[in-house]
Parts: C-alpha cells; sequence; structure tokens
C-alpha cells in the first residue's frame, strides 16, 4: 500500500513538473506583448473610474487610447491638463485640448412653480415615476424631483434643495455627464464652463401658451419676445424652445429683461455665478 501511494505522488510530482514547464513554454512561445503605453495612460488618468469617456473606467479608456480606439480628449475630470498629457504619450502634436464642461438643469420647476398631478406613491424614483405616471407634474418636460441625477454623480457636485430640483455645485462638476445620461426627462445638458450668454432654463416644448402658464409659472410662454428683441438676431425657435446663437450672441442681456417668466438666464451671471465677465462670441456654434 506504501510503496503505491509513493508511486502516485511521485507520479503526480512528475506530471505537475511537466505541465508546468509545457505551459511556461506555451506562455514565452504565444505571448501577446503588451503595449507599454496602456499604463503610462492609465498613470496619468485620476482613476475617477466614472465612466464619463464612455469607456468601462479608466482601465478601459486607457487601453481605448493606448490602441487608438479613443481620442486623448474623452477624460472629463481630467480636463485640459490629462489631454495635453495623453497626447504626449501618444506622440499627437497639439492634442487637442478637451474642453471643460459642466451641467445645467433646464428647468425651474421648482415646488412652488409647478403643478403637481397629485400624491405618488410609487418607487421614489424619477425613472420610475416617468415610465408609471408620464410625469408627475402636469408639466410633461419638467424635473421629477427624486434625484436620481444626484445618485450617480461621484463627485459630489449635485444635491436635491428644498425647492425640489437638483443644484449644481459648479466648484465640483466634473462635466462626466453621468447625471445627464441618467436624467429620463434629458433636462440636463453639458455646457462649456467659459461659455457667455443666454439661455433658455425651460423644456417646455408646448406651443400653446395657455398649456405652459396653467402647468408652471417660469415657463416660456412662446412669446417670441426674445426672438424679436434680439439686436444681433441671436435668437431662434427650435421645437418650442429659444435657442441661442453664441457666434452672435454678444451677452447684452436684452433677451433675459424682456423675458416675461424669467426663463432666460445669462449664464456667466445668472447659472455660474461671475458678476464681471468681458463677453465673448464663440469662435463656432456649439
Amino acid at each position: 500500500m506504501f510503496i503505491t501511494i509513493l508511486i502516485a505522488v511521485v507520479f503526480a510530482g512528475i506530471l505537475a513538473f511537466v505541465i508546468g514547464v509545457a505551459l511556461g513554454w506555451f506562455e514565452k512561445k504565444f505571448k501577446i506583448e503588451r503595449d507599454p503605453r496602456i499604463d503610462e495612460v492609465r498613470a496619468a488618468l485620476p482613476g475617477a473610474n466614472c465612466g464619463g469617456c464612455g469607456f468601462p473606467g479608466c482601465d478601459g479608456y486607457a487601453e481605448a487610447v493606448a490602441t487608438g480606439r479613443a481620442p486623448t480628449t474623452k477624460c472629463a475630470v481630467g480636463g485640459s491638463a490629462t489631454a495635453a498629457t495623453l497626447a504626449k504619450i501618444m506622440g499627437i502634436e497639439g492634442g487637442g485640448a478637451a474642453e471643460d464642461k459642466v451641467a445645467v438643469l433646464l428647468c425651474q420647476g421648482a415646488i412652488d412653480k409647478t403643478v403637481s398631478k397629485g400624491t405618488y406613491n410609487g418607487i421614489p424614483t424619477c425613472r420610475a415615476a416617468k415610465l408609471s405616471t408620464g410625469s408627475v407634474k402636469t408639466c410633461p418636460w419638467s424635473c421629477q424631483g427624486f434625484g436620481d441625477c444626484t445618485k450617480v454623480c461621484k463627485f459630489d457636485a449635485l444635491a436635491m434643495g428644498e425647492d425640489g430640483l437638483p443644484h449644481v455645485n459648479y466648484d465640483n462638476c466634473t462635466g462626466c455627464g453621468l447625471c445627464v445620461e441618467e436624467c429620463p426627462q434629458k433636462i440636463l445638458t453639458l455646457v462649456p464652463r467659459a461659455r457667455v450668454g443666454s439661455i433658455v432654463l425651460c423644456s417646455n416644448r408646448s406651443v400653446v401658451k395657455a398649456n405652459v402658464i396653467k402647468t408652471c409659472k417660469v415657463g416660456c410662454i412662446k412669446c417670441e419676445l426674445c426672438v424679436r428683441s434680439c439686436p444681433e438676431g441671436a435668437i431662434t425657435m427650435v421645437n418650442g424652445i429659444p435657442v441661442t446663437d453664441y457666434v452672435k450672441c454678444t451677452s447684452c442681456g436684452i433677451c433675459v429683461q424682456k423675458c416675461p417668466t424669467k426663463c432666460y438666464k445669462m449664464l456667466e451671471i445668472d447659472v455660474f455665478g461671475i458678476k464681471k465677465v468681458v463677453p465673448v462670441r464663440e469662435e463656432a456654434q456649439a
């Protein structure tokens, strides 16, 4: 019995050794060389793993950049500095600096400004409310107020206010776009942080003025005073919403003054909170 066990142990040891040598040979023979730039790119990324670049975390983006499947400008968290570093690693001339963007809520439908359909007793998420009721408010385009966007933000840049709306902390916002993707109403958008000019904080696309007035005190009533009063002709109506052409806009503020429901705001003053700004025209319309 002892001899049998000893033979089995020796045979198993020899077999393990042979298999180990064979595996080592095969690994060396058929080894796929890893591009060293993958590790260089990964080390240059901030490590937020937010997914804002469209890839599964920083590891996925690093591999995509190193293999030429993604541009060097997709990391919103790292911004221009990271884009420049990645471009240098990849040997790209100039690098095409990433544009610094932040999230903006295109709705002012606070609790005291909008009309509720009634008491909602379903799952307390914006997506569930949207799917089950269409909208918990009579305005079908308004913020549902359950804070789905705040729950996906990884940078503490969004918080629900007592007014029932999410508020953006622009010191923390990286423009990753997770909140934009999460919002079922599609009323969060990314705007260049350096942009100046007017913007409509309303997404109600109903062309019937009476319907807007009934549902929201600060909704766009499609009066088109902003369109007619703009001295640069920078505003046009697109799908029921006034849209500013930032190539033409001089940040004069006339549209904001004329707007009867005060849904037109100045980005640099009313949204970003910068008090002193020298208006600059954009070279190309976003």
